[in-house]
Formats: structure tokens, sequence, C-alpha cells
């Protein structure tokens, strides 16, 4: 295998090895979760109501409890899922920490703009969880931890997200020598994350500063609808 991969033909493979793999974690991404899980259920698509955004949040809107837990494992998982392959069984492939990067930013995209769903994607949130946890279960859960503090004390799932997105990248750099070693390929990665998720929740931002946010437990004007019978 390895006379393989360094000949001219599999010095090739390794340079599409990335490619494949990142294609697949963004398709894999691409599986908008709140919108099937809602629809197997019964649900009504949370498109349409709450702040419109497919994610467990929002389907937790719906009434049931059990749509957004599943929605927010399935979410969570699908970032997960790219990382950890590629961290166990990538490296004969050529597939370091580089692809690491790679297929979890393409994962994470693949929510934001799934292209099974017009592109019309979520904010993120429990993807790039899943992407940090697959990078590190500490990193994953200290950020994990987080959000709950920050929901639990201020109600706000908006506020939690954001400041769990500014302190994702701070401790994986901070811890860098004690639990892990930090490598620049996927440091970037989890702050081109971050920013994505505070673009995504400009209009959170909007409402926090407005104090129009909606808190958590209480549902938005005109949220939820009834589910179809």
């Amino acid at each position: 295998m390895r006379a393989a991969l360094l000949s001219p033909e599999g010095a090739d493979l390794n340079a599409v090895y990335p490619v494949l793999a990142a294609v697949a974690a963004y398709l894999l991404g691409s599986l908008s979760f709140a919108v099937i899980v809602t629809r197997l259920m019964g649900l009504n698509d949370p498109r349409t109501y709450g702040s419109k955004n497919p994610g467990a949040t929002n389907v937790l809107r719906s009434g049931s409890k059990a749509a957004a837990i599943v929605t927010l494992l399935l979410d969570a998982v699908k970032g997960w899922l790219p990382v950890v392959l590629v961290r166990w069984f990538g490296k004969p492939y050529g597939l370091e920490d580089g692809t690491v990067a790679l297929v979890g930013l393409a994962a994470f995209l693949g929510h934001l703009w799934p292209v099974f769903f017009r592109f019309e994607g979520g904010k993120g949130v429990a993807t790039a969880l899943g992407v940090l946890l697959g990078i590190s279960g500490w990193l994953g859960l200290a950020t994990a931890l987080t959000w709950l503090i920050v929901a639990f004390f201020f109600r706000y799932s908006s506020l939690a997200s954001l400041v769990a997105a500014v302190f994702a990248p701070v401790y994986y750099l901070l811890v860098s020598g004690v639990v892990w070693y930090a490598e620049a390929s996927i440091a970037v990665a989890i702050a081109v994350m971050s920013m994505l998720l505070a673009w995504r929740h400009k209009d959170n931002i909007r409402r926090l500063m407005e104090g129009k946010e909606s808190r958590l437990g209480r549902s938005k004007a005109g949220a939820p609808p009834k589910a179809k019978p």
C-alpha cells in the first residue's frame, strides 16, 4: 500500500482523496435534518414558522421535544462523522490534519447552504459542535458547557451560540500543548466557522440589541402552528 501511494499514480490519488472527502462531507452536511425529521414525524416545516430557521431550536417551537432532540443529535452527528472518519482511517490515504479541517468546514458549509434544499440551510450551531467534538471531545465539551452556562443564566439561545462561537477558537489555541497540539489548518477552520456563525446570527444580534429577541421557553409571535393532522 505504501509503495503504491509513493508512485506517481498514488501521488495523484493522494491529491484526489481530500477533495472526495470534502465533497462527501458537504453532501452529508446538506442533509437538513430539521426538515427531514419534522416531515417524518408529521410536523410542520420549521422553515414556515418562528425564526424560519431549519434547526433544533426552531423545531422545539413545534411543541415536539422529541423532534428537537433528534434534530439536534443528527445535525451534530453529520459534523462529527466526517471528521472522525478522517482522523481514524485517513492516514494510510495521506489524509492528515489539513483534511480534517477541510471536511469539518465542508460539513458545516453543507448545513448552511444545503444542495438538497435549495441552499437554504440553518445557522450551524449543532453541526459546528459536532465538528468540534470530532476534533477533540474536550474541545466540544468545553464549547457545549459554555453554551449551557450562558443559556442557563441569560435564557437566550442566540446569545449562548454567539458566546460559544467566540470561545471555541480561543479554547483550541489556549489549551494547545496541554490537552492537544493546535494545528494551523484546524485553527483556521474553527475561526471561519465561528465567523460564519456570528454572521448567520446577525438578525439575532440586532434583536438582542433592541431587546426583542425571543427567550428560551417562549414562542415567537405567530409560532408555532399546530401540527398537521
